[in-house]
């Protein structure tokens, strides 16, 4: 008896399978417009899965991962150093949580800078890389908009 069990099983295991279609459309609805997602296959470039994906976002993250890129490629360029010393203006002091609570006239070296960029997501750091880097925000908006179209993000628009 358990081997006919044990049978049958593999002959459902094996009839289920043989039955799957090989490319298969992730079938998940999404919530109209509160969410987007894209899903690919990395090895075949395919797309599996696609809810609201060329509808306008404003994540915050982006701009900051943006912002540490710029950073990356400026110490790989020579520009800055892990210990060059990035000042914080009044502006990036006066930015809302996350943040690291600095002062007008307070230093952030750029090792440092990147660690509270990436775990604390500190706001008032981002702003000081991004005047340190650009000379301000909205010259560093448009540095971030110009590589995101270097790097093919064609609706990217950083402000």
């Amino acid at each position: 008896m358990p081997r006919f069990v044990a049978a049958l099983a593999l002959l459902v295991l094996v009839a289920g399978c043989a039955t799957t279609p090989t490319e298969t459309m992730l079938a998940v609805p999404a919530p109209a417009q509160k969410y987007a997602a894209v899903v690919i296959d990395g090895s075949s470039g395919k797309t599996l899965f696609e809810a609201n994906s060329t509808a306008p976002r404003y994540p915050a993250s982006l701009t900051k991962m943006m912002t540490l890129y710029l950073l990356f490629e400026a110490l790989e360029q020579g520009r800055v150093s892990k210990t060059t010393l990035i000042p914080v203006s009044d502006n990036a002091a006066r930015q809302p949580p996350t943040k690291l609570r600095f002062r007008r006239g307070e230093t952030i070296d750029v090792e440092s800078a990147i660690r509270a960029i990436t775990v604390k997501s500190a706001n008032d750091v981002a702003v000081a890389v991004a005047e340190y880097l650009g000379g301000s925000e909205q010259a560093f908006a448009a540095m971030m908009t110009a590589k995101a179209r270097q790097i093919g993000m064609r609706s990217t628009v950083f402000r």
